[in-house]
């Protein structure tokens, strides 16, 4: 059910949703960023830790729902949301108050382009903190992503784990940063890296696509290159040499579970 929502006549009101699953460790922080919001949901998959008892306590409308992959999961979100405008996050992430001061004004209509095309979007600028920094001389950085938008102007497409909401509107970009608490560690890292691998390949292998030599030699080779020298990843010294392999050890693993996966099919499949 959802929430009946008022709208002040001093702004359009905005719904934030969360889709979270074992979060505990980061939703707090997350929900706390989003207290200017008028709405907030997590759309839960049946946690194992204290996510639901937190976002409950936070203030949050909790939805728990079996998990349908990442796009039907967003989509379902967007669904779920009562508001003029919608604000999407992940639990890893913290709107800075910088970027919640833009939002608000947008909200009020201080800061709307009133010239041309209506803007129905806006890309917010995502900055990760991983092995001990921020990153804002390159690699990740700047990594813009439509964020923050009108409910009726956007549909969730892209393939998983990469989905994203689509809008042929138009879109602009906020000055405000989007804090990004990826990975604990390495380690962490790499686990949450196999699974992204493993999710791509699948998906890719539903729909028919096949992994050729040349994929697994070289993409691998050119993601590194491309993180390292073309976005500059080299600015963040060891930390950027460390990345850019680890990004290569990704498309690797994605393109060689993709093979695996053709290899094992049944041939009368």
């Amino acid at each position: 059910m959802k929430a009946d929502v008022e709208q002040s006549p001093e702004r359009d009101a905005v719904t934030a949703f969360v889709i979270t699953f074992n979060e505990e460790d980061h939703i707090r922080d997350c929900l706390s960023s989003l207290s200017f919001c008028d709405e907030v949901i997590v759309i839960d998959s049946f946690s194992k830790d204290d996510t639901v008892k937190i976002a409950e306590e936070m203030g949050a409308r909790v939805i728990q729902r079996e998990w349908p992959g990442y796009r039907a999961q967003k989509a379902f979100g967007l669904e779920q949301c009562s508001c003029k405008w919608v604000l999407n996050l992940d639990a890893d992430e913290r709107v800075d108050s910088t970027l919640a001061g833009e939002i608000q004004s947008i909200l009020e209509g201080r800061d709307r382009n009133v010239s041309g095309d209506p803007v129905v979007g806006y890309e917010l600028n995502r900055v990760v903190f991983h092995l001990g920094r921020w990153w804002r001389s390159g690699g990740w950085y700047p990594e813009y992503r439509l964020r923050f938008f009108l409910k009726e102007s956007v549909k969730w497409g892209g393939r998983d784990p990469h989905e994203k909401p689509v809008t042929a509107g138009r879109v602009e970009r906020l000055k405000g940063e989007l804090h990004h608490f990826s990975y604990a560690n390495l380690a962490d890292q790499f686990k949450r890296l196999l699974n992204f691998a493993e999710v791509s390949a699948a998906e890719s292998f539903r729909i028919g696509k096949r992994s050729k030599i040349q994929d697994i030699l070289c993409r691998p080779f050119l993601r590194s290159f491309k993180f390292y020298f073309l976005k500059r990843g080299y600015k963040e010294g060891t930390a950027g040499i460390v990345v850019a392999i680890a990004e290569g050890v990704y498309t690797f693993m994605k393109y060689a579970l993709l093979w695996e996966m053709n290899r094992n099919r049944p041939k009368d499949d």
